[in-house]
C-alpha cells in the first residue's frame, strides 16, 4: 500500500512536470522566451512545484484512500504578446500539456500489451486522467483556452464560464471526475487492447 502510494505520487509529480515543460517549450517555439528566462524549461520537478497542488493535495488524497489522486504544478509563465497570432498560439500552448500526457499514456498502454505490469498501467492511467481532465473547457484548465476561439455570438456563454470558472471547477471535481475516469479507462483499454 505504501509502495503503491509512493509510486503514484512520483508518477503524478513527474507527469505534471512534463505537462508544464511542454507548455513552456511550445511557447518558446512560438517566440515567447519567458519560461526559458525564468528557468522553467526543465524536467527538474523542483522548478514546477506548487506546495499545495503538487505536494499537499495529492498526498492527502493518496493517504485518505481516494480512488483518484490529482494535483497541479506551478503554471509555466507565458506572455502572448510575443505571439504572431495570440488567440490561436495560446490554444497551441494550452494543448501541448495534455498532448504530452496522452503521448506518455499511449506509450505505456501499448507496453502493457507485452508486459503485465501494474506500474505501467498506473503511469498510463494517470497520464490519461491528467490529459483528459485538463481538456475540459473550465478555467483555469487548459481546455478553457478553446473558449476564446468561439464565434462572437457565443461571447455571453464564454463570459459566464470565465466569470464562474472556479465554482464550476469545484462542482466538476465533486461530480464530474467519474466522467474523466471513464474516458481515461476507455482510452487505456483502447490502446492496450485489454
Amino acid at each position: 500500500m505504501v509502495e503503491s502510494t509512493f509510486f503514484s505520487l512520483i508518477v503524478l509529480f513527474l507527469s505534471i512536470s512534463i505537462h508544464e515543460l511542454s507548455h513552456g517549450s511550445v511557447a518558446f517555439l512560438l517566440g515567447d522566451p519567458t519560461a526559458k528566462e525564468e528557468g522553467r524549461l526543465t524536467l527538474n520537478p523542483i522548478k514546477h512545484i506548487d506546495i499545495l497542488g503538487t505536494i499537499f493535495v495529492p498526498l492527502f488524497l493518496a493517504l485518505s484512500g481516494s480512488p483518484v489522486v490529482f494535483g497541479w504544478a506551478k503554471p509555466v509563465p507565458v506572455n502572448p504578446f510575443y505571439f504572431k497570432n495570440p488567440k490561436l498560439d495560446m490554444v497551441k500552448v494550452a494543448l501541448a500539456g495534455p498532448l504530452s500526457n496522452y503521448l506518455i499514456a499511449i506509450f505505456f498502454a501499448i507496453l502493457t500489451k507485452f508486459f503485465n505490469s501494474s506500474y505501467f498501467y498506473l503511469i498510463s492511467l494517470y497520464n490519461f486522467l491528467l490529459g483528459t481532465f485538463n481538456l475540459f473547457p473550465i478555467p483555469p484548465l487548459d481546455g478553457s483556452w478553446f473558449l476564446n476561439l468561439l464565434p462572437e455570438r457565443f461571447s455571453s456563454i464564454r463570459n459566464f464560464i470565465f466569470q464562474w470558472g472556479t465554482l464550476i471547477l469545484i462542482l466538476f471535481l465533486f461530480f464530474g471526475l467519474n466522467i474523466v475516469y471513464s474516458i481515461s479507462e476507455f482510452l487505456f483499454k483502447l490502446f492496450s487492447g485489454s
